[in-house]
């Protein structure tokens, strides 16, 4: 696992990160697992900056930015392309700011010595053996939105930047402090196009230095990103083709393969062993990641494309449309917004719209989004807090609740009532604390994103172990980010017309064939995620069951989740998000237990 980590305090600090590099210019900053062409830094003294990362700007523009660090401009650091890291000093301030997607995350611990940050939460816990904090791996199951408890990591004593925050350490303390604006100034949806497009041709740029480069060729997002790539050099597009899937994403590969210049398309079929939770017999085949990680569920999935795309070429770049879903489109509970901001007419139609796609009525989904409609953050957290105080509910799926601000998932009903308890006092605290925004859209965009870029990062750990490869999500570029984000939900999300943003972006700009366009299909894992449930049912009931950490530690019990293995078996819908999540969770819990060294002494200060 790569990270990174600091130091900063006035006497000296008796560890090293194990096999840390020293970043230059900057004081005890170090670097683990990063290539050093991935780590680059200007400036020395009181003004320096260093990027971690896949990082566009060139040792020019860092430069340049120097009297921007000097003057505590720390915005200005994120607008560069590519996903990076950023630790800036001025003087004897110290800014550490991750991405908006949480793919380099950013975590503190303070004594009276000093503070030390990472990237890694894990590395700090292990400083002195901090254990996992229930209560919010409890939130991690429950609600699965990153931003819900703000400060707490999934570890005591190891606090948590936020989404959109950036830690600020100086003599008086460290603390996170507020950098991106909590919803952005709407801009209508053809005005953002042009920026759109510029900011995903950047992302994607960034990445083609040279390297081999390859992609996915499925969705429209990723074949958005192939197509971009292919102008600028030769890619090796693979499309994942398993006759169960019945989609066709394979017959769109085909054709734009055979119309767009550059794409050398490989076809990867399907096996027995390419379905969900494959592989999890052997938990050692696995790599630790930071937090517990969606991608072990698909792993042998992954690494069957990884190696069709290794025997082709050397390792290089693997461009993916990860969180294309999440910038491009919209999920209808907007229709909340448009009902709260009184645009009944506008929300009348949506409605209608969206009925039509899901076979229900206007009706249905509009009485659906009303409760959220009628409270902020703050209050459907204190609903939330009182409904975990009552008895566990009986399951139906999730699109037939009502709409909320945080969902309750399937895996709270499985906790013991008293870590029910723990969370819904958790989460009656954070409701006093939140600054969260007006808006249920701006809010759900923002931790579906946190969500989608720390799983796209354990991804990145299994590519890298297995293949030496280097995943790249374009999408989750801070720059994509705010350009799509600040087009509306309501105009993102328009029923009429599939990922409406990405068509006005690309329309006419001879990047994406004009079929492609059109499209209006999209691919799903759903009959692999079920084969999966029934062909490897007793290892889950294993891992679930009563050696389970996560039933030991109160946050699942064996009753519900082994109804919920048995509806799968059935082939009857199953709360398969919830199941997801529980199998993750369990397998980084069990990996924590075997996790390397963190840490080394630093003789220098322990023989002085």
């Amino acid at each position: 696992m790569r990270w990174s980590a600091g130091w900063y305090g006035g006497i000296g600090h008796d560890r090293l990160p194990a096999g840390g590099r020293a970043v230059c210019g900057l004081d005890s900053t170090w670097t683990v697992g990063w290539p050093s062409v991935r780590v680059r830094a200007v400036g020395h003294g009181p003004v320096a900056l260093a990027v971690v990362g896949e990082c566009g700007a060139d040792d020019d523009q860092l430069e340049r930015a120097l009297p921007v660090v000097r003057a505590k401009g720390w915005r200005a650091l994120t607008r560069w392309p590519g996903s990076y890291l950023a630790v800036a000093r001025s003087g004897e301030v110290l800014a550490v700011i991750g991405d908006l997607a949480g793919q380099h995350p950013v975590y503190w611990r303070t004594d009276g010595a000093g503070t030390w940050w990472s990237t890694s939460a894990v590395a700090l816990a292990a400083l002195d053996g901090a254990p996992v904090d229930p209560t919010a791996l409890a939130a991690h199951l429950g609600l699965a939105q990153p931003d819900v408890l703000g400060q707490w990591s999934l570890f005591r004593a190891v606090s948590r930047v936020p989404t959109g925050h950036l830690l600020l350490i100086t003599p008086e303390g460290a603390c996170a402090v507020r950098h991106e604006p909590a919803e952005y100034e709407p801009v209508d949806l053809r005005d953002a196009a042009p920026t759109v497009r510029a900011a995903l041709t950047e992302a994607v740029g960034a990445r083609c230095d040279g390297r081999p480069v390859s992609a996915d060729l499925a969705g429209l997002d990723s074949t958005t990103l192939a197509c971009l790539a292919a102008q600028r050099e030769p890619v090796t597009a693979v499309t994942f083709a398993d006759a169960r899937l019945r989609d066709d994403d394979l017959a769109y590969a085909v054709r734009t393969a055979a119309t767009v210049p550059g794409l050398a398309h490989r076809t990867v079929p399907g096996s027995p062993d390419t379905v969900y939770y494959a592989g999890l017999e052997d938990l050692s085949a696995l790599p630790v990641t930071d937090a517990p990680n969606a991608y072990v569920v698909t792993a042998s999935i992954k690494r069957t494309v990884l190696d069709t795309v290794a025997a082709r070429r050397p390792a290089g770049v693997h461009l993916t449309g990860s969180a294309g879903d999440a910038v491009l489109s919209a999920p209808s509970s907007y229709l909340a917004d448009l009902l709260r901001e009184r645009q009944h007419r506008r929300a009348w139609q949506h409605a209608q719209a969206h009925a039509r796609l899901r076979h229900t009525s206007a009706l249905t989904l509009l009485r659906r989004s009303r409760p959220a409609a009628r409270t902020g953050l703050a209050g459907a957290w204190r609903q939330t807090a009182a409904e975990l105080r009552r008895p566990a509910r009986p399951w139906v799926p999730q699109a037939e609740r009502p709409v909320a601000w945080t969902p309750l998932l399937a895996t709270a009903d499985w906790m013991s009532p008293d870590v029910r308890d723990r969370l819904a006092s958790a989460l009656d605290v954070a409701a006093e604390l939140t600054d969260g925004p007006g808006w249920l859209a701006a809010w759900a965009d923002r931790q579906d994103l946190a969500r989608v870029g720390a799983d796209t990062t354990g991804w990145r750990d299994i590519a890298l172990a297995g293949h030496g490869i280097e995943v790249a999500a374009p999408f989750l570029d801070n720059e994509v980010i705010r350009a799509c984000l600040a087009v509306p939900a309501d105009q993102r999300g328009a029923p009429g017309r599939y990922k409406p943003l990405l068509g006005a972006a690309f329309a006419h700009a001879g990047v994406l064939p004009p079929f492609v366009l059109s499209r209006v299909t999209k691919g799903g894992f759903n009959a692999l995620a079920y084969a999966g449930l029934r062909e490897h049912a007793s290892v889950l009931r294993d891992l679930l069951g009563p050696s389970s950490r996560l039933a030991a530690a109160g946050l699942v019990t064996e009753a519900p989740v082994a109804a919920m293995l048995q509806r799968a078996a059935l082939g009857q819908p199953t709360a398969q998000g919830a199941l997801h999540l529980a199998v993750a969770a369990e397998v980084w819990l069990r990996q924590l237990e075997t996790a390397p060294a963190w840490w080394e002494v630093n003789s220098r200060v322990a023989t002085a």
